[in-house]
């Protein structure tokens, strides 16, 4: 008996919330362009991380205020790590 494919409908770590800017890969905070309290909109540049050798953008997700700054230029960052977090 065939097994019927499964739905890749749910991603295995659950939903994140969004305004939660999450570390793509490991590797080290080069420069923060936001300060807690500024308001930002979607798209625009948080945050530059090396990771690889490579310089990552990290950008908003959604528009609001900066409500915490969770890592600083020359922090090391793990995957899945909390980098900004902007409220409403």
């Amino acid at each position: 008996a065939a097994q019927p494919p499964l739905a890749n409908t749910t991603s295995p770590t659950g939903p994140t919330p969004s305004g939660t800017n999450h570390s793509p890969l490991p590797g080290v905070s080069l420069d923060v362009f936001v300060r807690e309290g500024d308001m930002v909109k979607i798209g625009q540049k948080l945050l530059m991380l090396e990771a690889m050798k490579m310089e990552n953008n990290i950008e908003s997700d959604k528009e609001g205020r900066v409500a915490s700054i969770k890592k600083h230029k020359g922090d090391q960052v793990m995957e899945g790590d909390i980098l900004i977090i902007i409220g409403d």
